[in-house]
């Protein structure tokens, strides 16, 4: 599968969690990163976005451990939240 199908595939499937605000934590995250990932990255994140909704927010917003499988780039990037638009 070429990249551009992928990305287009998760982009979906992270805008399509099930939950609003996981919605916006992982396809807000989504859209703001994913054109810079490379293949490894792209990876990790197809393999992230198969976890429980609670579990991703739970460690974007730093209330619970992140496996080590996840540590690195992309898991330092998702706990900044600054990449959700936020409107009053």
């Amino acid at each position: 599968m070429d990249r551009e199908h992928r990305l287009k595939r998760l982009r979906f499937r992270a805008w399509h969690r099930g939950v609003k605000e996981a919605d916006l934590l992982v396809g807000g995250f989504f859209d703001a990163h994913a054109e810079g990932w490379d293949n490894a990255e792209i990876d990790l994140f197809e393999t992230l976005i198969e976890e429980q909704d609670v579990d991703i927010m739970a460690w974007a917003m730093g209330t619970a451990d992140v496996p080590e499988r996840y540590e690195g780039t992309i898991m330092h990037a998702l706990k900044t939240l600054n990449y959700v638009p936020i409107s009053n």
